[in-house]
């Protein structure tokens, strides 16, 4: 997973991480593990947070599109990214250049 491989460098970037899951927190607890990631992984079960940032069943399926938002420290969306299909990702080297 390219987020948790190039943890560091976010952290070194000033950047905290945080993935949002639709799902149950006893799934996103469980996927937690699986994947292993050094980063909070957040339940949203009611999809709210999703439909908040315009990326809920943007795809049709029920679930948030992949997407990435970067915030400033005064809480304001400064880059964000909207993948077009479950496999539409930024990489972390483009996530990191949009870092504040």
């Amino acid at each position: 997973m390219e987020l948790r491989d190039h943890y560091r460098a976010f952290r070194a970037g000033g950047a905290t991480l945080a993935a949002l899951v639709v799902a149950p927190l006893d799934a996103v607890r469980s996927t937690q593990q699986t994947i292993g990631a050094p980063y909070p992984l957040l339940a949203d079960p009611d999809h709210r947070v999703a439909q908040a940032y315009g990326v809920y069943d943007l795809l049709g399926d029920g679930y948030a599109a992949p997407s990435v938002f970067v915030i400033d420290p005064a809480g304001r969306i400064v880059w964000s990214y909207v993948g077009q299909d479950p496999h539409d990702r930024p990489s972390a080297e483009e996530i990191l250049s949009h870092l504040p």
